[in-house]
């Protein structure tokens, strides 16, 4: 019988032919796509580039104290 490759490959050869019409539709959706990820990507970067250093935000050291129903776990 047929392989699983064999499968893929006649698949794509099926999905070309009853879908060449949009074809030329679906590469320029997928290249605006890319096209878009791209932009967004170096947008990230460019914005982490020009982040000043962060904020350290003070807070309070809450300590575990052991109890009856706390066990200390901690050794």
């Amino acid at each position: 019988m047929f392989g699983l490759s064999e499968l893929a490959v006649i698949l794509v050869v099926v999905i070309l032919v009853l879908a060449a019409k949009r074809l030329p539709d679906l590469t320029r959706s997928a290249g605006k796509s890319a096209r878009i990820l791209k932009a967004e990507a170096r947008a990230v970067k460019d914005d982490g580039a020009e982040r000043a250093a962060p904020v350290v935000v003070q807070g309070e050291v809450v300590r575990h104290t052991p109890g009856p129903d706390r066990p200390d776990t901690h050794g």
